[in-house]
């Protein structure tokens, strides 16, 4: 059974904060914004997956939402790591952009799913 496009994406986008807390914990000694952002990059999938079973369509329209709200605190955190000069314009305007697809992705879902 493949997965849908949004879930596959989500998981792609969570293995690049992987590798982005890995790179900010031990190049950058960055332990407090670092953890929020693997917090919440990787919550957007799993809260994608928990949805997957979801006991009715109420309770997985709460999941899209759940994971539509990590990919904007995402945003922020990527943000201030990048004003905060811990990373470099090009890493950030390219993970910036898949987070931003990200969103565009959850909220169209969402929309649908309300219509």
């Amino acid at each position: 059974m493949a997965k849908n496009l949004i879930q596959e994406k989500a998981k792609k986008f969570a293995l690049r904060i992987i590798k982005l807390y890995k790179y900010l914990h031990a190049s950058k000694k960055e332990y407090i914004m670092s953890k929020q952002i693997l917090r919440s990059g990787t919550s957007i999938g799993a809260n994608l997956m928990e949805a997957e079973h979801a006991q009715s369509r109420d309770d997985f329209l709460y999941k899209q939402n759940i994971s539509l709200k990590e990919a904007n605190e995402t945003k922020y955190w990527l943000e201030l790591l990048y004003e905060a000069e811990y990373i470099l314009k090009e890493e950030y305007e390219s993970v910036y952009a898949d987070c931003e697809e990200m969103i565009r992705l959850l909220a169209a879902s969402i929309k649908k799913l309300k219509s």
